[in-house]
């Protein structure tokens, strides 16, 4: 069955949050570069969510927010934490253990595309375009030319790892198609609940798997950069997140993960001095072509005034 709801515009302003939200979740890679050197990712894990989880609820104490709406919507969040945290977080954790980066992110930019493909199965105003297929296509291709070497660094993996990629963009395609139907509730206590219950999921999983490994004897530099990453990278960015997906769609807000590969390249040239390529400039530029062409404003323009020529 479809929804019917209103057409998601594409406005400035929803680009402009999709590419700081880009250039946000781009930074949750520098940020677990450093923690993950001497925190276990599982663990990782448990703390990006369960401490993003706490900075909203100590958020929405300050503000004088019932956090009680977000309790009468559990079964939805919890459904929505296990798509678009636990199962995608695990299966991109398993799969890397024999993907190289490069290949990784490529498989994890094909979300927009199953996004899209789901999208147009569920939801009325999600409807397939020649636009955003074609720019779909066109960001994936720049993502691949973009990491370069590291797509074939990883091309020898085993199956089942690929499939684990494949499997965590399709859960995320799932996420925004759940987080698209849960209505009524403010961006904040969306991501509060989703959180939430995905530090309950997370917690014992943790502890199973790593026993606490890590925590007594991390640096102040890898604790600086767990909670920046559960801070700006999770806390923050989920608001924005759902606001993109309440206000443009879930196809439209998927269009984030063709942006965050650049985000985490820039970033790590600035801060961690890695050479930037002539290869990953050119991935770069084409990924903003396929935005572009999503975005179809600057065709249409350049149609009208050829028609008026």
């Amino acid at each position: 069955m479809t929804q019917k709801t209103t057409p998601a515009p594409m406005t400035a302003a929803v680009w402009a949050q999709i590419l700081t939200l880009g250039a946000i979740w781009g930074g949750s890679f520098f940020f677990a570069r450093i923690a993950v050197a001497e925190i276990p990712p599982i663990t990782l894990v448990l703390l990006r969510v369960g401490i993003a989880a706490a900075a909203l609820h100590v958020f929405l104490a300050a503000t004088g927010q019932s956090f009680a709406p977000a309790l009468r919507m559990a079964g939805p969040l919890v459904l929505l934490s296990l798509f678009n945290n636990v199962v995608p977080f695990s299966l991109i954790f398993m799969g890397q253990t024999e993907l190289g980066a490069g290949l990784a992110s490529v498989l994890n930019a094909t979300t927009p595309f199953w996004t899209a493909l789901v999208a147009s199965a569920f939801l009325a105003d999600e409807q397939l375009t020649v636009n955003k297929v074609a720019g779909v296509l066109i960001g994936i291709a720049g993502t691949a030319i973009m990491v370069g070497p590291g797509v074939l660094a990883g091309l020898g993996g085993p199956v089942w790892a690929k499939l684990f990629l494949v499997g965590a963009s399709l859960s995320y395609a799932f996420a925004f198609i759940l987080a698209k139907r849960i209505t009524g509730l403010p961006p904040q206590l969306v991501a509060a609940g989703q959180l939430t219950a995905s530090t309950a999921v997370m917690l014992p999983v943790a502890l199973l798997v790593d026993g606490g490994q890590g925590l007594a004897t991390a640096s102040l530099g890898a604790w600086s950069a767990v909670l920046g990453l559960a801070l700006l990278a999770t806390a923050f960015a989920y608001i924005l997140y759902f606001r993109i997906v309440a206000a443009a769609g879930a196809s439209n807000a998927s269009l984030v993960t063709l942006i965050v590969p650049a985000s985490a390249i820039l970033l790590g040239t600035v801060f961690l001095a890695e050479r930037l390529e002539l290869f990953e400039l050119a991935g770069i530029a084409i990924i903003a072509c396929g935005l572009v062409v999503i975005d179809g404003r600057l065709l249409r323009r350049r149609s009208r005034d050829a028609a008026v020529r």
